[in-house]
């Protein structure tokens, strides 16, 4: 194993004993519920739910780390151990706020997810299909016995997750969560590149600002010569 799914691997399996042996507090203090996320300040939960899985359901954990290991091996070789890093926790994280954020939509079933507290490390490992379907998209792997292409994979999966999605109430297993590591690696990947610029170019511009206050350094012009501060 490269060393990020390495110790991504082994930070899941640690919490996993951590939650046979502590249940309660392990997944009330680290699973990401919307609710104490946003009424509590609990914010460190977009992050370390990606971490726990549910005592009570041994195969979510071990498909997942299967998962990591089978398509985040390859990924980290192309994009180095910082880059694969990066990308596991941005699809992640991102997956998280979005299940926070679709708990405040206006449905019976977002009301139900509020309160309910989502685990496991779905949400990056569905980035992770993403980013193979992106860039291997006619590789073949076996799916149940047959096989399959990756970019076909991910249609199937993300058809179910919004099916899913549409018809269930919320859970351990978060539908949402696949459906926004699906959208959020694309976008990372994909994403239009004219707001990529822009991001990138009002992110500088905002340091370079900051830099002249912090120095007194005072902005120029081609304008008023005779006025303007050396």
């Amino acid at each position: 194993m490269t060393p990020a799914v390495r110790a991504i691997v082994y930070a899941n399996l640690g919490a996993f004993v951590l939650t046979l042996v502590a249940r309660s507090f392990m997944l009330e203090t680290f699973g990401l519920t919307p609710e104490a996320v946003l009424e509590r300040g609990r914010v460190w939960q977009l992050v370390t739910y990606l971490f726990v899985h549910s005592p009570t359901d041994f195969f979510h954990i071990v498909f997942n780390m299967l998962a990591v290991w089978m398509f985040g091996v390859e990924l980290e070789r192309r994009w180095g151990t910082n880059g694969f890093t990066k990308y596991y926790f941005v699809t992640g994280v991102g997956a998280g706020a979005c299940v926070a954020l679709a708990s405040l939509l206006p449905f019976a079933s977002a009301a139900r997810g509020y309160s309910a507290t989502t685990v496991g490390a779905s949400g990056a490992v569905y980035g992770l299909l993403m980013a193979w379907a992106l860039i291997w998209p006619h590789r073949q792997i076996i799916f149940i016995i047959f096989p399959i292409t990756v970019r076909v994979l991910v249609l199937i999966f993300g058809g179910i997750a919004f099916l899913s999605a549409v018809t269930a109430s919320g859970g351990a297993v978060s539908n949402v969560a696949h459906l926004s590591g699906l959208l959020i690696g694309w976008l990372y990947l994909r994403g239009p590149k004219d707001l990529q610029l822009a991001f990138k170019y009002r992110l500088t511009k905002w340091r370079m600002d900051r830099m002249r206050r912090k120095f007194n350094v005072h902005r120029g012009g081609r304008d008023d010569w005779e006025n303007r501060i050396h």
